[in-house]
């Protein structure tokens, strides 16, 4: 019997821009068990580069919805090929790329909830859909949608009060909007409109999946406040779109039991519980495990902050969400396109494409870089919109160059300066138990991590997210279980 319950898990999926993923995570917390299917390796026939179709204006960014339906059927099979005992799954849940959106056509809900096990999904599916190429987070072909949404409510800082952001191209409702006023037919056939994560979790329920708030709050249409929509965004984009949409509901929430399909098909237990889908940057945030006070890092090619946040203070930098694990707090996004590119190529200039002289300047400098500032923007930052590379003495005059060490250690503390003080911006602020949990490339350098550490004033861990996505979902999955289910996640 012990080795019996040891089996019981729960499924997390991540339904990401290149690939499907699942993993399997026992009430222990362990993962046990992974699988992926990518989407240009694997399914060829629909052509994909990275996932998406990039179209000729090099704006618009969409993917097809009937690839990630058969990504799905083709993970199930190799998972029930693999001996994986589906009996012993308590609930599952998952994430989708944030802003991505799905459009249903009339008569999808009737195929939902008769599918037949004899058949895979995509297969049945075929027909279900009003755009069959769906716009993905990458889109920016939206900006007249954009400006038109922000002077309905009052312009961009009233926008970003009202939903947690500013008018981005890549959010869904002006991507909603686009749709409506370049193929009104199209719009007017499609019954609901489902976010990606949405859209997976239908495909689980046999009927169409309410959006959740977390999520939800990446399409500059749900008043983060009261967590309903916005009546004013929502005309702005598209008529009768609040009856496309449904209602949203709490990210904790089982929004229902498992489709009979995969009970007959697969061997799921009827009473295996759905559990609310959402972004795959809230799912993350759960994954990583974040309490009140905490910041996630990702030191990448761009480095993303992620802050729990319990008073937000919208701004036009950044994005806040509903907290994917609390529904009384929020949650902070930062994003900034000049991370570890940056990083490499001042240590190309200036310690000889070497890591290991790039710390020594670390090291033989003070903190506080005897009062020198610099700032570093090769590319076009997002936070804030800014070009080029400034340079600040002790005496605050802008300066042409440093000292090769100066400017290192200037680099690496300018960077962390500004996320500590756009994070303080969306209203964050350091407490007493605040830990920072990095990941990414830089994390893996000691000496940058201590400057992290001396600017935020708080101690720094390095932890392994590689499927924190995935993990998360699990968690929450186990998460939203009855109590005498519940295991210690948080």
């Amino acid at each position: 019997m012990a080795e019996h319950a040891a089996r019981r898990c729960c499924l997390g999926w991540d339904f990401s821009t290149q690939q499907v993923k699942v993993v399997a995570v026992d009430a222990e917390l362990n993962v046990f068990y992974e699988d992926s299917v990518l989407f240009d390796r694997d399914l060829l026939e629909f052509g994909t580069q990275g996932g998406v179709h990039v179209h000729e204006d090099g704006l618009t960014v969409t993917s097809p919805v009937l690839m990630w339906v058969q990504a799905l059927d083709i993970i199930l099979e190799k998972m029930k090929a693999s001996g994986f005992d589906f009996s012993q799954v308590l609930a599952l849940s998952g994430a989708g790329q944030q802003h991505g959106s799905v459009y249903w056509k009339a008569g999808a809900s009737q195929v939902l909830t008769s599918l037949s096990p004899d058949l895979l999904l995509h297969e049945q599916l075929q027909a279900c859909f009003s755009i069959r190429d769906c716009p993905v987070w990458m889109d920016s072909s939206t900006t007249a949608q954009c400006r038109q949404l922000e002077a309905t409510v009052g312009g961009a800082q009233a926008l970003s009060c009202l939903t947690g952001s500013r008018a981005y191209e890549r959010f869904t409702g002006n991507q909603i909007a686009k749709l409506y006023q370049q193929n009104p037919e199209a719009y007017s056939h499609t019954e609901r409109i489902s976010l990606v994560s949405s859209f997976a979790a239908s495909l689980f329920l046999g009927s169409h999946s309410p959006i959740d708030y977390s999520d939800g709050s990446g399409m500059n249409l749900l008043r983060i406040q009261d967590k309903v929509w916005s009546q004013a965004c929502l005309g702005a984009c598209a008529p009768h779109l609040e009856e496309k949409l449904g209602l949203p509901v709490p990210s904790c929430s089982v929004v229902g039991a498992i489709s009979s399909y995969f009970v007959q098909r697969y061997g799921f237990p009827p009473g295996c519980k759905v559990v609310a889908f959402t972004g795959d940057n809230p799912a993350s945030l759960a994954g990583m495990r974040l309490e009140e006070g905490d910041i996630a890092v990702s030191l990448g090619t761009s480095d993303t902050l992620f802050l729990w946040l319990q008073e937000p203070t919208p701004t036009l930098e950044g994005h806040i969400f509903c907290n994917p694990v609390d529904p009384q707090h929020y949650m902070g996004l930062l994003c900034f396109k000049n991370g570890s590119l940056m990083r490499e190529k001042i240590r190309d200039e200036l310690a000889s494409s070497s890591w290991s002289e790039f710390s020594k300047a670390l090291q033989s400098t003070e903190m506080g870089n005897s009062g020198n500032l610099g700032f570093y923007f090769d590319v076009m930052e997002i936070t804030p919109e800014i070009i080029g590379r400034h340079r600040f003495s002790a005496e605050n005059h802008e300066v042409s160059a440093f000292p090769w060490d100066v400017e290192i250690r200037a680099l690496i503390e300018g960077q962390f300066m500004a996320k500590k003080i756009h994070a303080e911006g969306l209203g964050y602020r350091v407490m007493p138990k605040t830990k920072i949990l990095a990941t990414g490339g830089a994390s893996h350098n000691r000496d940058i991590l201590q400057v992290l550490a001396d600017v935020f004033g708080t101690p720094v861990y390095v932890i392994d997210t590689a499927n924190s996505a995935c993990v998360g979902s699990a968690y929450r999955a186990f998460h939203a279980l009855p109590p005498f289910c519940l295991v210690s996640i948080y």
